[in-house]
């Protein structure tokens, strides 16, 4: 399961904080980020998912 969080977090971030998180905080705070620019919501999604 890791191995797909880690992906999609990669290719599409909210969609990875979406499957480990459901749709919280730290999912919106990640669309934001993707949306303003891609990379920050890689960097939040991978933080999210696999650091904290």
């Amino acid at each position: 399961m890791s191995i797909l969080i880690l992906i999609a977090s990669i290719l599409l971030p909210p969609l990875g904080v979406a499957l480990k998180h459901g749709i919280s905080r730290d999912f919106w705070i990640n669309l934001i980020l993707t949306i303003i620019l891609f990379v920050p919501g890689v960097i939040h999604a991978v933080y999210v998912n696999f650091l904290r």
